[in-house]
């Protein structure tokens, strides 16, 4: 009998790369291939790679030629590249790193499994072998994007935008919640199109309102909402539905005018401003987080300044904020990449700086207070765990001494007793 491959699937980026691992390590369970956790202890390593920016480029590239020197040395027997990078640069890849077994696009799941010995299994529709804890998983509405935005290398890879039929993805969620899943953390590229291609109107308040039906699950938390166009419907459901999270992951890249029009966002700085006020004015106790770019080409100090006064104006609860990367293929390459990136960092510190010294007076007014908290560690005798307010992996976390077990996956409600600038400490 020939021996089987020990396979291990390495996934970098974002959790929509996850969830495409989840999908590949599922079918390839049903496959009867042995899945191995720990790279050692693998023959056959499938990368699963992102191109999104410089550095996410360069982490998939370096992770590539650590598996080419392990086949050079004789300790695994094959490599297969899928993903973002891979679909985005398949042939420069090929001819740069000719010791890759196999290359894939983003959406080649048959050409993988083929390449491994395995067949795709269409009556495994919606399961996944989770590499999340088992109390919280992501659900991955739709695909690709068609917002034009200048800077956004997405399209090029992830392709047009693609919603997945709302009867699969209640299924799907049907299947995570007999797994244990909790809290589903809803993600696409852009959440609020989602229904558009498939049901010729914007559908993600009736989605959020199936799955809100679901039992199991708990907590519903909404990401990548693009804010223009931002369905009304949507603020309805937060009013209406009480699992969804008072959170909303809304991106909104920059402030000024001139910068949001050379990005190609579809809103104005007026807009967006009147956007996040309703928000926080008819959703109470609402939690916003948005990702910021700096250093655009031609952000000037004034473009900079409007845009580190309205963080100050509108106290974001979380912020993120990456340094603008020159992309290959997209709108805003030709304008260079004219901004010096000491500059850049400087204006980045800057921002979170701000953000900080807001975070810190807004969980400095938490303490005394009661919150329900998800535990999803245990590190020695602390508990560690996340409010509403908080997604796992990006957002801060709450650390609770209990004088009882607190199972992992499990709610409580816990008193605030001290905070520092992104962390809060409690007692159950």
């Amino acid at each position: 009998m020939a021996v089987k491959s020990k396979v291990n699937v390495v996934t970098l980026g974002c959790p929509k790369n996850l969830v495409d691992s989840e999908f590949l390590l599922g079918q390839l369970k049903h496959s009867n291939v042995q899945l191995v956790k720990n790279a050692d202890e693998a023959d056959t390593v499938v990368i699963n790679t992102c191109g999104f920016i410089q550095d996410a480029k360069q982490e998939s590239i370096d992770a590539i030629l650590e598996a080419v020197e392990k086949k050079n040395r004789g300790e695994i027997k094959k490599i297969v590249v899928m993903g973002c990078l891979s679909q985005r640069f398949k042939n420069e890849l090929a001819a740069e790193i000719p010791e890759v077994d196999s290359f894939f696009g983003t959406d080649q799941l048959h050409g993988v499994l083929n390449s491994l010995g395995a067949n795709y299994k269409t009556d495994l529709l919606g399961e996944r072998l989770l590499t999340t804890p088992s109390h919280y998983a992501y659900l991955k509405i739709s695909e690709g994007c068609d917002n034009p935005c200048s800077f956004c290398a997405i399209p090029l890879m992830r392709g047009q935008h693609r919603s997945k039929p709302m009867e699969e993805l209640v299924r799907e969620t049907r299947l995570l919640a007999e797994k244990g899943v909790k809290e589903l953390i809803v993600i696409a590229q852009d959440t609020t199109y989602y229904g558009l291609d498939l049901y010729d109107k914007r559908q993600l308040a009736t989605l959020l309102g199936k799955l809100n039906s679901i039992d199991g699950i708990e907590w519903i938390r909404l990401m990548y909402a693009y804010p223009a166009k931002f369905p009304a419907d949507v603020i309805k459901a937060f009013q209406k539905y009480t699992k969804l999270c008072r959170y909303i992951d809304i991106p909104i890249q920059h402030y000024s005018d001139t910068v949001l029009k050379s990005m190609r966002r579809g809103i104005s700085r007026k807009a967006t401003r009147e956007l996040l006020l309703q928000l926080k004015n008819e959703i109470p106790n609402l939690a916003l987080r948005t990702t910021l770019i700096v250093g655009y080409p031609g952000e000037t100090e004034n473009d900079f300044k409007e845009l580190c006064d309205f963080i100050e104006e509108t106290r974001f609860h979380r912020l993120g904020v990456f340094l603008y990367s020159q992309e290959e293929g997209t709108a805003a390459f030709d304008l260079g990449d004219p901004i010096p990136t000491e500059l850049k960092q400087e204006r980045q510190i800057t921002v979170m700086e701000i953000q900080k010294e807001i975070s810190e007076q807004h969980n400095e007014s938490l303490i005394g207070k009661t919150m329900k908290v998800l535990i999803d560690t245990q590190e020695n005798d602390i508990f560690v765990g996340r409010t509403e307010w908080d997604a796992p992996e990006i957002d801060q976390e709450v650390f609770v001494r209990s004088g009882q077990p607190l199972n992992v996956g499990t709610f409580h409600s816990v008193t605030i007793t001290d905070a520092t600038e992104y962390d809060l400490v409690a007692a159950a």
